[in-house]
């Protein structure tokens, strides 16, 4: 039987994965700076992927990367509040899109489409409620 070792295996008992990871960062004058995200629960988080082509697939191909390991990952971002480190996450929200355009035209609240008449015995939809001094109630609190 043979056993084969590779040095960018991490052991089961390490935190960290072996080697460097791809870490998105955000490009600024004089230097980059990790990008912190949140997961599903709302902790912050570092996140780092084991390929580019991940990291890619995740982010998209203009997203700018360093290469870093996880212990000095979480050193950077540890007294950020990022005490996660988030390995290759796969859960994204979907890309924005353009909402279809019988979305977009929407009515002005309280304003009633042309030909359409109000409910009988109901109030028009937008009309602000009568006030109880309009009612003319007996005992109706009265302003100032």
């Amino acid at each position: 039987m043979c056993l084969f070792r590779y040095d960018d295996d991490p052991e089961p008992e390490e935190r960290d994965p072996a080697g460097p990871l791809y870490v998105p960062v955000r490009p600024g004058a004089p230097a980059v700076t990790v990008r912190l995200f949140r997961t599903p629960l709302g902790a912050r988080t570092a996140v780092g992927f084991t390929t580019r082509e991940r990291l890619t697939a995740t982010l998209g191909a203009g997203q700018p990367w360093v290469r870093l390991s996880g212990p000095v990952l979480r050193s950077l971002t540890g007294p950020l509040g990022a005490g996660l480190l988030t390995v290759d996450p796969t859960l994204t929200a979907p890309p924005v899109t353009a909402p279809p355009a019988a979305a977009r035209r929407t009515r002005a609240p309280g304003r009633r489409r042309a030909g359409v008449a109000p409910r009988p015995g109901g109030p028009v939809r937008g009309a602000p409620a009568p006030s109880h001094r309009a009612r003319g109630r007996p005992g109706a609190p009265r302003g100032p």
